[in-house]
C-alpha cells in the first residue's frame, strides 16, 4: 500500500500535468478541457484532504 507521501507526490505531479494540459486546450478544445476539469477537481479534493496547500501550485484558480 502506498504511503501518504507517495500519494501526495503522485497527485501533485498529476495535478501539475493536468493543469498544463488544461491551459493549452482551454480555447481550442472545450470538450477536452471539460473532461480534464473533472480530473482537476478530483485531484484538488484529494490533495486538499491530505493537507496540501494548493495556493502556490494551482494555476487554474477556480
Amino acid at each position: 500500500m502506498p504511503s501518504a507521501a507517495d500519494i501526495i507526490r503522485d497527485s501533485v505531479n498529476e495535478f501539475s500535468r493536468i493543469q498544463n494540459w488544461m491551459l493549452i486546450v482551454k480555447d481550442t478544445c472545450p470538450e477536452a478541457y471539460a473532461s480534464m476539469h473533472d480530473r482537476y477537481i478530483e485531484l484538488k479534493v484529494t490533495l486538499s484532504s491530505l493537507g496540501v496547500n494548493l495556493t502556490e501550485i494551482d494555476k487554474i484558480k477556480e
